[in-house]
């Protein structure tokens, strides 16, 4: 299977990327990620697992690869590397706009670039509330590139008994997003909240 791109960028919310990482690698899923110095001070701030333990953890697993933000030679940032897309979560809205633009100023960007010119699949979970006028046409751009944009938003109709619940269903939604099988949001999300 081709790997999954996980970028990490500087919004709130690295529980749902380390949660993201976690459930491709429990199902063998190849992931080649990378993560923004600016997510890198966020996961500081958030986590209690620091950003380079959760690296070291990964790194056991034969399925994950990680390339530093400023490896522009990686892999991922040519269109002859074959991948099952990208996700980027969080996703902060300076990472949406320079998506929206074209902009590879680090390898995060230029993967998702990648992913728009090669028409892979690309989801970006953006995290910013509330969001100006300038945010929206960002996304909107991109959404009509076939982008998907999805906010992390919880199903309070599935009654969430926890904040684990709620990254649980935010998490295999975004990966559903990507086409992969078996990340049934719903019944995951249920199951969890039992």
């Amino acid at each position: 299977m081709n790997p999954v791109v996980v970028g990490i960028s500087g919004a709130s919310g690295s529980v749902l990327a380390r949660r993201a990482i976690e459930a491709l690698l429990e199902r063998d899923i190849p992931v080649i990620a990378t993560c923004s110095s600016a997510a890198q001070m966020v996961w500081q701030e958030e986590m209690e697992e620091p950003f380079r333990e959760a690296l070291a953890r990964w790194r056991e697993s034969p399925h994950f690869t990680y390339h530093t933000p400023g490896d522009l030679k990686a892999p991922i940032a040519s269109g002859t590397t074959p991948t099952a897309g990208m996700v980027v979560i969080p996703c902060s809205t300076g990472t949406v706009a320079a998506i929206a633009h074209g902009l590879s100023s680090n390898l995060l960007q230029r993967a998702a670039d990648v992913c728009l010119k090669e028409g892979r699949r690309l989801v970006l979970v953006p995290r910013e509330t509330p969001l100006s006028p300038i945010h929206l046409e960002n996304m909107l751009a991109l959404a009509r590139l076939g982008v998907t944009i999805l906010p992390p938003e919880p199903a309070f109709y599935l009654h969430p008994r926890s904040v684990e619940d709620m990254v649980e269903y935010i998490v295999a939604k975004a990966i559903s997003a990507l086409g992969l099988p078996g990340f049934d949001e719903r019944l995951r999300y249920r199951r969890r909240g039992e």
